[in-house]
């Protein structure tokens, strides 16, 4: 049963992904400097919604942009500010993510936002990024539900501690893999540098597990509630979409965090995305240079040799960012239909039949 199931990361249920360590809140605010933020709009069942920021505190009135890379997997999508930041490799605002018919105003209070703070007296032009799924099974998208002040709210809450994960912020409402899906984040230390990451699921395939395949239908037992998944499960839409945010504290510049990006989208084929033309897969990497001079390239540059660390931490965090969007969800009764968390003890089982988890120990739970 998932109805009294605990929200639970991938590592408290003893499923590890790769070999290379974590940072301590393993989150993508173990990059330092990052923080994120959530506004949560629920108003059952007609709206499940909200807005997650991440925000460098790099950016500022000593520097207005850092470098970043971009990698489109499938375009469907809008992703406000996407064209300036393939052009010229940076970004000049924090990152935002949201429903599909909200990301124009949170656009428009993120530029409120931005032209507000210091070192901004004088700004003509400025460059919002914002990414966005579509919530609209779990919620009323056309409402757009989203205003400034829940903007202001996500942005000005961003905190370094661990993100809230699952149903929270521009999570609230998604699916993802046949389940319900949300934010989830993960980091990895790799050569004394953080490569943190932080997803919003919302994307169709089959859902894999360290190599295992968890259908749907694979646990319903011929009643509600079952573990599993929900009984209107075939008629959910194909697609929707999957954003992807990485923050590394390694000096690389803008093109090299384009391959950092690339590297996330690959990572979704790890968890069973079957990337349809219906779904914007996009990734976002971006640099926090640290101490070094506004505007100065990133100081003892990493060599495009020296990268397959990198883009292993890269591929690794994704994929456990992705598997905590949806173990760290509930299950949600929506506008249009209903999507049921991941049943975590389902999942374990198949695990332990396919070896790659050890048989649980009669004693106690899985360490």
């Amino acid at each position: 049963m998932t109805d009294n199931q605990q929200p639970r990361r991938v590592r408290e249920l003893g499923i590890v992904v790769g070999s290379l360590a974590t940072g301590p809140l393993n989150a993508i605010t173990d990059v330092p400097g990052v923080r994120v933020g959530h506004t949560t709009i629920v108003d059952p069942p007609r709206l499940h919604t909200g807005v997650t920021a991440i925000v460098p505190d790099a950016l500022g009135a000593g520097r207005r942009s850092l470098p970043c890379g971009l990698f489109v997997g499938n375009g469907f999508g809008k992703l406000v500010g996407a064209t300036q930041v393939a052009e010229l490799g940076e970004i000049e605002t924090p990152i935002l993510l949201t429903a599909t018919l909200s990301a124009f105003r949170a656009a428009d209070a993120l530029v409120t936002h931005v032209l507000a703070g210091p070192g901004h007296q004088e700004t003509r032009t400025l460059n919002p990024v914002v990414g966005e799924t579509n919530d609209g099974r779990l919620s009323d998208i056309r409402a757009r539900p989203v205003t400034e002040a829940h903007v202001l709210a996500a942005l000005d809450g961003a905190a370094p501690g661990l993100p809230g994960e699952g149903c929270v912020g521009a999570g609230t409402g998604t699916m993802a893999l046949g389940f319900k899906g949300g934010i989830g984040t993960s980091s990895r230390v790799a050569g004394g540098r953080t490569v943190g990451v932080l997803v919003q699921s919302n994307f169709s395939g089959t859902l894999t597990v360290r190599g295992v395949p968890i259908r749907p239908g694979d646990a319903v037992v011929g009643q509600v509630g079952a573990a599993g998944a929900p009984a209107d499960v075939a008629r959910q839409p194909e697609g929707n979409s999957c954003m992807i945010v990485v923050a590394t504290d390694a000096p690389l510049d803008a093109r090299q965090l384009g391959r950092v990006a690339r590297r996330a989208v690959f990572a979704m084929g790890r968890v069973g995305s079957d990337f349809t033309g219906g779904s914007g897969d996009y990734a976002l990497a971006f640099g926090t240079p640290g101490d070094a001079t506004p505007g100065a390239p990133p100081s003892g540059s990493v060599a495009d040799a020296d990268l397959d660390p990198l883009f292993a931490a890269t591929m690794d965090a994704t994929e456990e960012a992705l598997l905590n969007s949806l173990f760290m969800a509930t299950t949600t009764v929506g506008h249009r239909g209903t999507a049921d968390a991941v049943p975590h003890d389902l999942v374990l089982d198949r695990l332990r039949s396919a070896g790659v988890l050890a048989q649980a120990s009669t004693t106690g739970p899985v360490s």
